[in-house]
């Protein structure tokens, strides 16, 4: 039990480690696009926030659900959160649910419209945004047939594709601060790193937990 309490603990280490990564790029997002909108003062072509500043309505149809989909799913997956209120749980599971499938929908929008990284981004948001609204829909039936486990366990997937995006930060910054690679090259290839370090860490997660403790992943 010590064994699963540690591997526990270092699971949501790492799981709000990622989430606070991306809000705090959100928040410097938001502020940067503010300015740019409120201004008029578009980015010169080639510079990162031009396609945010140029395409606002599809970049936060994307943004917005996704911050709620990443502040939501930790609650679902507490024990906590489902022992105290288990009406508590499913509203939220609805409101995460369906953040999760517009975010994951736009995903692929922005990824095809929108790529910094060219074609290899687009490859990536393309592949794991089809996969992480597979994982929810499956989840989703899973749940209508109260097959809590197989939920559970697909609700897992969908989340480590979530927090991917901030090991997507995670990996440019080493890629830059090594000066193995320039901003735009490791932007496309840090999307599949991170999207597949993830799939696999939510697999071996699965793998390493019996199946009979899936059912209460969140902290006790």
């Amino acid at each position: 039990m010590a064994e699963g309490r540690l591997l526990r603990g270092l699971g949501w280490v790492w799981v709000w480690l990622l989430i606070t990564v991306v809000l705090v790029f959100l928040v410097i997002r938001v502020g940067n696009d503010v300015e740019a909108l409120s201004t008029g003062n578009i980015p010169p072509e080639g510079e990162f926030d031009r396609r945010y500043a140029l395409n606002p309505v599809l970049a936060y149809a994307h943004i917005v659900p996704g911050a709620i989909y990443l502040l939501g799913a930790p609650l679902q997956l507490s024990r906590r959160v489902r022992t105290f209120s288990l009406r508590f749980h499913r509203v939220v599971g609805r409101v995460v649910l369906a953040a999760g499938i517009v975010t994951a929908v736009f995903a692929v929008a922005v990824g095809i419209v929108m790529p910094f990284g060219g074609l290899v981004e687009t490859s990536a948001a393309v592949v794991f945004g089809i996969y992480f609204l597979v994982a929810l829909i499956i989840a989703y039936r899973a749940i209508l047939r109260r097959r809590i486990a197989t939920h559970r366990r697909w609700m897992i997937r969908a989340f480590a594709l979530g927090i991917a995006v901030g090991l997507i930060r995670i990996i440019v910054g080493i890629f830059e601060g090594t000066g193995s690679l320039g901003f735009v090259e490791a932007f496309g290839l840090a999307f599949w790193m991170a999207f597949v370090i993830m799939a696999l860490a939510a697999e071996a997660w699965l793998w390493l937990r019996p199946r009979a403790q899936v059912l209460d992943v969140g902290t006790s």
